[in-house]
């Protein structure tokens, strides 16, 4: 016999109604492309996401269609967030940072209808347009804009949609199974997959990666995600924030540090999140302006490892807790958050700093293992390496478009990193099983390399790779960019002496001026393994 209790679908509508029922004069505040600071409302967004729904609707899109953007961090950007799904619609969000031939790929892969792009790449969809197959309609975000119209004829203006449409608009009853967004991985080979999220699976990512041991966002926090809401939906920002009905900071397109320094000081941001690239940046905003950043508490440190040296800068200086997260576009993507347990409270600060430096353990909704070569499940043991793997209420079952499932016989899925898991389930990620480097049949982690070199203070940035060698099949290289020019080769060999094995110590080290970096923020080592693979043969 079934149990009598209310049944109610898990939609994203739902979401953004509750916030702007009872959240409806909380503040979003928006950073627009020209650079101008708007303050709104979660009550406007809702309204104006009910409007867009209806306008979406008024011309000829179906439930199910594909709606792609092309757009920064902005209040409009977050109503197509809402406006699209809860419509019944599918949010394909676009990193506009992909090369032009993978941007063409993905457009006509999710045979998106609809393209939202804001003003920065007007430009480049009025070059591109005619690759598109199925875009019908390309819309502007923003008020009328007549060198946009003459760049992409046909052009609609996203503003004008919304001003023609009144408030009698209502949600529409939908599956919560139904596909609600999309989202393209940002693999380096290859072309990208997509990955479609459900409403079901959205609602619960929201409520298992905001236990009070995940974000633990509440309606008393200003949250700026500072992740592109083109990555993996902001990390489920946006759906968190509107369900907990907390104020929302979203920063545009400028995203150096000085630009977000401002922004934490003026909103009084208690929470920021994004990759460790952003907070190095930040770091030396708050050194050159002075600023304490007094209102922020903490911030959320994901899409590749978290040098540990930000810790105890972040935390000694100005009182701020650095959270390391983990996670990929397959699992929506909160896969581990690094909290502290009760048995760790009386554990020094280096202590429990120590645990804080690994990806943490899987909020309720996830589980991990780790398995070898073989798919024999190992130990969680601290020690024993393996090929991680996960399960769970918002993990990916089969890429967009493919009919093979992309789970193991057993149900997991396959994340491509080397990692360990202790007794406790905390989980550090070794390496990518693509990068992690094998010498002599002995295994090199290029992420434990990389974190020693980012300890020494002449370094700013720092990449490992393996190199091949005609002896050890391959061997670590250090590309790295000075902070400091008097910084030499030698130093930095130097500087790994005690920290690892003799053995590991890099063979050579390579300074840059830049290091190549992905539309995420993660740097791009096969574009390294092209230019410095061969260093060691060569040489």
């Amino acid at each position: 016999m079934l149990g009598k209790m209310m049944h109610n679908p898990l939609t994203i509508s739902s979401l953004i109604e509750h916030a702007g029922r009872y959240h409806g004069e909380t503040t979003v505040t928006s950073v627009e492309t020209s650079g101008e600071v708007v303050h709104s409302s979660w009550g406007e967004v809702e309204a104006n996401a009910r409007k867009l729904a209806a306008a979406l609707e008024r011309l000829g899109v179906a439930q199910g269609d594909r709606c792609g953007t092309i757009a920064w961090n902005n209040q409009r950007h977050l109503e197509i967030y809402f406006g699209v799904a809860g419509a019944g619609m599918i949010c394909h969000t676009i990193n506009p940072r992909l090369k032009p031939e993978q941007l063409i790929y993905i457009i006509n892969h999710a045979e998106d209808q609809v393209l939202f792009i804001d003003a920065t790449f007007v430009t480049a969809v009025g070059q591109l347009k005619e690759h598109f197959k199925t875009v019908k309609h390309v819309v502007l975000m923003g008020p009328r804009d007549e060198a946009a119209a003459e760049a992409v004829p046909g052009i609609l203006f996203y503003d004008e949609l919304i001003a023609a449409e009144g408030d009698a608009y209502s949600w529409p009853e939908l599956d919560e199974n139904m596909p609600s967004s999309l989202c393209y991985t940002s693999g380096t080979t290859g072309n990208p997959k997509g990955v479609q999220y459900t409403h079901r699976t959205t609602v619960l990512h929201s409520l298992g990666g905001n236990q009070p041991d995940g974000l633990a966002i509440s309606a008393r926090d200003t949250v700026m995600a500072v992740v592109p809401m083109f990555h993996v939906n902001a990390w489920g920002v946006p759906y968190i924030a509107a369900g907990v009905g907390a104020k929302l900071v979203l920063p545009g397109p400028n995203l150096d540090g000085e630009s977000l320094v401002k922004l934490i000081d003026g909103e009084q941001v208690t929470l920021a999140l994004g990759v460790p690239t952003i907070w190095m940046g930040l770091l030396q905003a708050l050194e050159k302006t002075g600023s304490k950043a007094e209102s922020l508490t903490r911030t959320v440190v994901g899409g590749s490892a978290l040098p540990t040296v930000m810790i105890p800068a972040f935390r000694d200086k100005y009182g701020v807790e650095l959270i390391h997260a983990w996670g990929m576009t397959e699992t929506s993507p909160l896969g581990t958050l690094n909290h502290l347990l009760q048995k760790h409270h009386d554990l020094s600060d280096t202590e429990k700093g120590a645990i804080r430096e690994g990806q943490g353990r899987p909020p309720y909704g996830v589980e991990l293992r780790i398995v070898d070569e073989s798919g024999h499940v190992l130990a969680n043991d601290g020690e024993t390496q393996g090929e991680l793997q996960i399960r769970g209420h918002w993990i990916i079952d089969t890429y967009f478009g493919q009919d093979k499932s992309a789970l193991t016989m057993d149900g997991w899925f396959d994340t491509g990193d080397v990692a360990t898991i202790d007794g406790d389930g905390y989980m550090i990620i070794r390496d990518r099983s693509k990068d992690i480097i094998k010498s002599g049949g002995e295994w090199i982690s290029t992420v434990e390399l990389e974190d020693i070199a980012m300890s020494h203070p002449q370094v700013a940035q720092a990449a490992a790779i393996a190199a091949q060698h005609p002896k050890w099949d391959e061997r670590p290289v250090v590309i790295a960019i000075k902070s400091d020019a008097d910084l030499t080769e030698a130093d930095l060999l130097a500087h790994y002496e005690g920290r690892v094995a003799s053995w590991q110590i890099p063979d050579k080290v390579v300074f840059v001026t830049e290091l190549p970096l992905g539309g995420t923020g993660k740097v791009l080592k096969n574009k390294l393994r092209e230019s410095f693979g061969s260093i060691l043969i060569e040489s």
